[in-house]
């Protein structure tokens, strides 16, 4: 019997960067070996580095280097205008949509259009898995907050038909506010928050009052402090038949990542080691928590 063989996704940007950095960084990414590549602002409607036809044409040009490009939606739409764009993404009649909240869900389904279901999408049955499918997910995100074990759970209910995609690298995406913490933080106003999120390419790191590190606030966003890095539970993985392992971007270093869990897929190395060697590099160490069940920010059988 052949090993599972899962394939690696680049999840979308989840920061604030401008233009050049974005090009700079598809372009690198284009040449990488990453099978999946998932593009879109989730996070804030203010971010305009691209706008929606720059997305499209930026997805076509990857496409054309062969990736399975995904366009992703707002998690959290307040306005009018965002609906417009939600729309449109959903319309764009090429490019599978990733749909981030029930309203994108409803748009594809109505158009009967296949759709993948994002990590701002509570999954947390095989029952909502069922459902879902039903109304045309062919690939659901495990919200990053569940564990194995109810991964096996699901995995033993999921139709046949929908594929599995795992947050495996990356600071977790925790929760959405209607308020802009960033802005907050800088005693500005949501309104005119003079693009502060700018200056933090991979958000601003929230410590307790003991200086533990936390959190990390990103505009709107909630994520962990730590970084989320699976690499270790490679072969957990592949017994429970997880299709997709989703990378998210990082301002520096996102190539390093994915070489380390493409070279562990193709068994050219050890990945507990490759995992010691990407943790080496975090400011704020690793964690597993949510995985094993425990407390998220947690790193279970530390890896050092």
């Amino acid at each position: 019997m052949t090993e599972h063989q899962p394939k690696l996704a680049l999840g979308p940007v989840l920061y604030y960067w401008p233009k050049e950095k974005l090009l700079d960084f598809y372009e690198r990414m284009s040449a990488s070996p990453v099978d999946i590549v998932y593009l879109g602002e989730t996070v804030c409607s203010k971010r305009r580095a691209f706008n929606t036809e720059e997305w499209l044409e930026l997805a076509g040009r990857l496409a054309e280097t062969g990736k399975e490009v995904v366009l992703s939606t707002l998690a959290l739409l307040e306005a009018e205008s965002e609906l417009k764009t939600l729309r449109r993404l959903c319309e764009n009649g090429r490019f599978t949509v990733e749909a981030n909240d029930m309203g994108a869900v409803r748009l594809l389904s109505e158009r009967k259009t296949p759709l993948v279901l994002g990590t701002g999408i509570n999954v947390y049955s095989g029952r909502t898995l069922r459902f879902l499918a039903g109304l045309g997910a062919k690939r659901w995100v495990m919200p990053v907050e569940l564990s194995r074990t109810t991964l096996a759970a699901i995995q033993a209910e999921r139709p046949d038909r929908v594929e599995t995609e795992v947050f495996v690298y990356g600071r977790l995406p925790l929760a959405y506010s209607a308020r802009c913490f960033t802005a907050r933080h800088h005693n500005l106003p949501k309104d005119d928050c003079r693009y502060r999120c700018l200056d933090y390419p991979e958000g601003l790191t929230l410590k307790t009052r003991e200086g533990q590190a936390f959190l990390a606030i990103n505009g709107v966003q909630t994520q962990s402090a730590q970084t989320c890095n699976l690499l270790p539970e490679l072969s957990e993985l592949r017994e429970l038949k997880v299709d997709v392992l989703r990378i998210s971007p990082q301002a520096d270093g996102t190539e390093a990542v994915i070489e380390a869990f493409a070279a562990c897929l193709r068994g050219k190395r050890d990945p507990v080691e490759a995992a010691r060697a990407l943790n080496a590099a975090l400011p704020y160490g690793a964690c597993n928590g949510y995985w094993q069940g425990q407390p998220g920010l947690r790193q279970v059988a530390e890896v050092v």
